[in-house]
């Protein structure tokens, strides 16, 4: 069974995506529950095929994860138990979706100590806020995404123009341009900050230093060994997506850190905030560094799943 949803940003939420709403699907599968919340822009199917594919062969990713996510909450809430027991979560950095002085004052504010940043629509405006929020808050780490909206040479630009002292302030730079071997391995000889890989997180994509790994659409796990084999950082993160997807994001980074420890640092599991209030947002409580298991059995939140419109698929 399904119940759809529509989420509103409070903002554009990256730099290929010019929408405020996001629709999709929470699942329903022998009484467990998942989250499909597909980002056409950056590859997914459209949600009417996510479902067609949820009721035949399931051969995409993202319905898959899903899928696994509705079995694990399945087999807690058998036994009455949430996922989250005994478990603990990684730490969050605060998602920024624009260049806010407001909102990096607010992250501040809520006891965030890196900030990760969504970049990618002007530039050379958002290398001067940069530079001039990493005076203001020295102490402050920074992580950078700019969604593959980038050629190479203009990646290398961006970097050299900013402040020595920003750049030594700069965690890492996800997908700054498309992945290559060839073309990453320059940027990092030339700009020596660290890259890090989202969207082709893979075995092979060695020339990174930094592995993002959202179990919305990856299969932790598999990626984990892949980055212990390659010496990289693994960095957990959310779909941006419903709180259902969140917390199974945050459940899996929590498992990741028992099943291989040391590997996952502070991750990007806090994104509720990026979107208008509603009775889940609600549960997650307010906006910290510190992810807060809503209540409930399984992933959480029994009564509000129970209240939903819920229909067969086809």
């Amino acid at each position: 069974m399904v119940s759809r949803y529509r989420l509103k940003s409070r903002g554009l939420l990256n730099a290929i995506s010019n929408r405020r709403e996001f629709e999709g699907a929470l699942i329903q599968i022998d009484g467990g529950f998942g989250c499909i919340h597909p980002w056409p822009e950056l590859g997914d199917p459209p949600l009417e095929k996510c479902l067609a594919d949820l009721a035949g062969a399931r051969r995409w990713p993202i319905v898959r994860r899903a899928v696994r996510c509705a079995e694990y909450d399945r087999a807690a809430r058998v036994f009455d138990h949430s996922l989250f027991e005994e478990m603990e979560v990684p730490d969050s950095h605060a998602t920024l979706a624009k260049s806010d002085v407001a909102e990096v004052a607010r992250a501040v504010e809520a006891g965030f100590s890196t900030v990760k940043l969504k970049l990618g629509r002007d530039p050379a405006a958002e290398g001067k806020f940069l530079d001039d929020m990493a005076a203001e808050y020295p102490v402050m780490k920074w992580r950078l995404d700019f969604n593959e909206s980038l050629e190479p040479d203009a990646v290398a630009e961006f970097f050299m123009n900013l402040h020595e002292k920003t750049r030594s302030a700069i965690d890492f730079v996800e997908d700054p341009c498309p992945y290559s071997d060839s073309s990453w391995t320059a940027l990092h000889r030339q700009t020596r900050v660290q890259l890090a890989v989202d969207r082709e997180a893979a075995p092979l994509s060695g020339a990174a230093q930094v592995m993002v790994v959202k179990p919305a659409i990856d299969e932790p796990f598999l990626l984990g060994e892949a980055a212990v084999r390659n010496g990289q950082r693994v960095v957990m993160t959310s779909y941006m997506d419903h709180p259902v997807g969140q917390a199974f994001a945050a459940w899996e980074a929590a498992r990741l850190g028992l099943q291989l420890p040391g590997l996952v640092g502070l991750c990007g599991l806090q994104t509720h905030h990026l979107f208008e209030p509603d009775p889940f947002t609600e549960m997650l409580g307010q906006w910290s560094p510190v992810f807060h298991p809503p209540e409930g059995n399984g992933i959480g939140f029994d009564d509000l799943l129970d209240e939903l419109p819920w229909t067969r698929l086809y």
